[in-house]
């Protein structure tokens, strides 16, 4: 049976073996030149569908995920953040896939949640009390990581709409909504690494 990678703008077939020198494929097939692109089970959708707008922006989010983890010099944090990078993936393979297909997709677990949960914890143990309104900025490393939490919150708006019209795990987004609050910290860590101050917010009230 054929595998597929979900961000790509059509499922490319992969043979489940490892790949060799000989074998190739061609990134473009020009099948979705008339702007639809397929899903795994084989439906073809527009791509201004909410579900290619749902797994198409949490590939964004994976992106600056990416960036985020590029500033990042910790070992301990990259690893983390490299497993959340695998958990994307796992939710962009999920919404690629054709609910009424039932077919057999990665899954997010109960343990992932916990586990941004947990690393809030011993984040926010290290991090002054948080007293005012902080803004973006202070920091390169702190700046993206606020980009990243905001496409995670757009990512999950995309993912609950999708939810109003066709089935979508309940577990995805929570994690989605669990990962955005991770960011948050995670900036202020990082913040802190850095040796970056926060930028507070000044109302004129």
């Amino acid at each position: 049976m054929a595998r597929f990678f979900p961000f790509t703008q059509y499922p490319v077939p992969i043979l489940p073996i490892f790949p060799t020198k000989n074998m190739s494929f061609k990134i473009y097939t020009k099948t979705g030149d008339k702007g639809e692109t397929g899903i795994f089970g084989g439906k073809r959708l527009p791509k201004d569908h909410i579900r290619i707008e749902s797994y198409g922006t949490v590939d964004e989010l994976n992106a600056f995920l990416g960036l985020v983890r590029d500033h990042v010099d910790a070992e301990q944090l990259r690893d983390l953040l490299k497993n959340i990078q695998d958990r994307l993936f796992t939710i962009g393979a999920n919404l690629a896939s054709d609910p009424e297909k039932k077919l057999t997709t990665p899954d997010i677990r109960e343990s992932d949640i916990e586990l941004l949960e947990q690393e809030m914890d011993r984040m926010n143990d290290e991090l002054p009390d948080l007293k005012n309104f902080i803004l973006p900025g202070g920091h390169p490393a702190v700046s993206h990581c606020h980009l990243a939490r905001c496409v995670c919150r757009r990512a999950e708006r995309r993912v609950v709409t999708l939810a109003q019209h066709e089935a979508v795990s309940e577990v995805i987004i929570r994690y989605l909504n669990r990962l955005s609050d991770y960011l948050f910290v995670l900036a202020r860590f990082l913040a802190k690494a850095k040796g970056a101050q926060e930028v507070v917010w000044n109302s004129r009230t």
